[in-house]
């Protein structure tokens, strides 16, 4: 099964989950918004432990998963048996709680991961420094990073910075957009980088340190005219 849409089958939540083990035999999971839970991480955790599993491509973003649901997921993320290459865990109510784990995924020997799409999570500058000891390590093949909307100032671009600085080779695009890096946290990033990496740092203010949509919140003038 080239690919597997679980939003085609108009289900209940319950249903979905009878539906998650297809994921076993498919190269492409797109499971967003499926009112998903830490207890389906466990069956896609294991499916991506079975011998010869064919999964490439994994969508789960807008579902609640939480940072237990992504530790569970991890488990799979790290297994010999595992050749997933893009990971999408956008509005996933995860905080830097996750980050740790997610890091050791980075720099294990057997990750394949080269598209890890994080956008609209409360990482903040905690877990954007956790997330960078993953990328710093040799073994870390990461191509794309997406955080955008997660809360992070310039104190989280100094640790992508440093990261950048001594494992450059891989990343070719880090977007940063809606977040607070300032002057100072893209001139870190703008020096650290490569050439051949895309930096996205796009509507970014100080009010996108604010937590959840508020985040997104714009201040309106009235017009007396």
């Amino acid at each position: 099964l080239d690919g597997f849409d679980l939003k085609t089958y108009k289900t209940s939540a319950a249903g979905y989950q009878r539906l998650l083990p297809v994921v076993r035999n498919c190269r492409k999971a797109i499971l967003n918004s499926c009112d998903l839970t830490e207890k389906s991480c466990e069956i896609v955790a294991s499916a991506l432990q079975s011998s010869n599993s064919p999964l490439r491509d994994l969508d789960l973003s807008n579902n609640n998963l939480g940072d237990s649901g992504v530790k569970l997921l991890c488990a799979g993320l790290m297994s010999p048996n595992c050749k997933l290459q893009r990971l999408g865990l956008g509005w996933c109510n995860l905080t830097d709680g996750c980050c740790d784990v997610l890091a050791s995924v980075l720099h294990s020997p057997h990750s394949e991961l080269r598209d890890l799409e994080l956008r609209d999570n409360e990482l903040q500058d905690s877990g954007v420094r956790a997330l960078s000891a993953g990328l710093e390590d040799p073994h870390c093949k990461l191509e794309r990073l997406g955080l955008s909307g997660c809360r992070v100032t310039h104190r989280g671009c100094d640790s992508l910075a440093s990261a950048l600085c001594s494992n450059p080779s891989h990343l070719r695009e880090l977007d940063l957009r809606y977040n607070h890096p300032g002057d100072s946290g893209v001139r870190a990033l703008s020096a650290a980088k490569l050439d051949t990496l895309t930096l996205l740092v796009d509507h970014g203010g100080e009010n996108r340190t604010k937590p959840g949509p508020r985040k997104y919140g714009c201040q309106l003038t009235l017009d007396p005219n």
